[in-house]
């Protein structure tokens, strides 16, 4: 699996969820992770959630990650879900190992602020095409520019004296450790003894 960190300001408005994104801007012929740092602003043609047509998904400064996996073809909705929890749930315990506690609902994280009232910092969504199984899954580090609507919180808020480099380097031990759990999975699918 390749890892891509963006060095551009990217905006995210839906369409790198399309299979095959990463091959066609970047030329990567692989199941990859994609991340980098930028604003987004989904137009309603690229929603694939129908619960959230006509809601704004947006902000002004977000750290996304793209991942495509070909291994499974046809592709498997069931397990594209599965693999989006996984990440999720990793990228919550290495936010617990900097002293973020956050609550996980489905795909969602929240921050718990004060009075236990809960701050969404995250947005996500898993999708199939015939041959290849996405994932958009994207943490706010300002909660400017999102919805009025929603209470929502920004790492920058969270991680007090947040700073860009810590972003970035948050993102590769994410990315790393997601690529890391799915080379142990292999690893022991080929050392088991199965009947």
């Amino acid at each position: 699996m390749k890892y891509l960190k963006l060095k551009e300001n990217l905006l995210y408005n839906g369409s790198q969820i399309e299979p095959q994104w990463a091959f066609k801007e970047f030329g990567i012929k692989d199941s990859s992770v994609i991340t980098w740092i930028g604003p987004m602003d989904i137009h309603q043609n690229n929603i694939v959630d129908f619960e959230d047509q006509g809601k704004e998904i947006m902000g002004n400064e977000l750290l996304h990650f793209i991942i495509e996996h070909f291994d499974s073809q046809p592709a498997d909705i069931r397990l594209c879900y599965l693999r989006q929890r996984l990440f999720i749930m990793m990228v919550q315990e290495t936010l617990a190992k900097l002293g973020l506690k956050t609550l996980r609902e489905g795909d969602d994280l929240y921050y718990i602020t004060t009075g236990d009232k809960k701050a969404k910092l995250s947005v996500s969504i898993a999708t199939c095409s015939i041959n290849s199984m996405k994932i958009h899954f994207a943490m706010n580090i300002t909660s400017e520019g999102t919805p009025l609507d929603i209470e929502t919180i920004g790492l920058n808020e969270c991680l007090k004296n947040s700073k860009p480099d810590n972003i970035s380097q948050l993102a590769d031990i994410i990315c790393n450790n997601y690529i890391d759990e799915l080379k142990s999975i292999e690893m022991d699918i080929c050392k088991t003894k199965v009947f």
